[in-house]
């Protein structure tokens, strides 16, 4: 059982789910965009391709030439109904993969809050979130939802948070496997993108230290359920 992950910055990993593969048995493999061969995420059909966040656009594609590759993949997996989760950027390229438009909402959408979830998102995994866990919101652009998909989860601000495809592709615009105890790397990582939000990574940093540690469970629960009911 092998799991596959597309990375575009280093610190935004698999994070909590981790253990959760790890421990149902599952090999993970990184796969760094820009510098790695990705065709292995396409020729080997892993049992479940994660692509992961990341601070460039789908719409960049002249500036980064490896994402047509990504949206290749992703087409493929699609058309075969293979199990696939998009995490931020990740949800933003499955959208586009499908064919929705994916463009800069003109407003960052950064720090620590609940989403809303839909009826079907009540029914779904996501439903480990409905006694308003916070999780992680790190993004300026948003998407429209594709056609045929089903619309789990919401905020104010960003109406298409996160989307189901039957039961093998799952996109989220929050990043539920983000741990709350690593967020410095996030901080230094992303600093020029905090400054000209105006947002203070010390502010930040507290926000993070109150998140309980609850939500490492939670995001347990949800990929456990959605991969158990992925049947694979």
């Amino acid at each position: 059982m092998n799991t596959y992950a597309i990375r575009h910055v280093a610190f935004e990993d698999l994070g909590l789910w981790t253990p959760v593969l790890t421990t149902a048995g599952r090999s993970v493999r990184y796969f760094q965009a820009g510098i790695d061969d990705l065709r292995p995420c396409l020729h080997d059909a892993p049992n479940l391709l994660v692509v992961l966040g990341g601070p460039i656009g789908v719409y960049e594609q002249d500036q980064y030439p490896f994402i047509e590759d990504e949206l290749t993949i992703i087409r493929e997996r699609i058309a075969n109904n293979l199990p696939t989760i998009g995490i931020c950027l990740g949800a933003q390229m499955i959208a586009a993969a499908m064919g929705a438009r994916v463009y800069p909402s003109g407003v960052k959408e950064i720090g620590w809050a609940p989403v809303t979830l839909t009826d079907a998102g009540h029914q779904s995994c996501l439903q480990h979130l409905a006694n308003e866990s916070k999780v992680l919101h790190w993004h300026g652009d948003t998407f429209d939802l594709p056609e045929g998909a089903t619309l789990l989860a919401s905020t104010a601000q960003t109406p298409n948070q996160a989307f189901g495809l039957g039961n093998n592709i799952l996109a989220l615009q929050f990043h539920i496997e983000a741990d709350p105890n690593l967020i410095d790397q996030w901080l230094i990582g992303h600093t020029c993108e905090l400054a000209h939000a105006n947002i203070e990574p010390s502010a930040l940093r507290r926000a993070s230290n109150q998140i309980p540690a609850s939500l490492s469970e939670i995001s347990t629960q949800i990929l456990t359920q959605w991969l158990d009911q992925t049947g694979d």
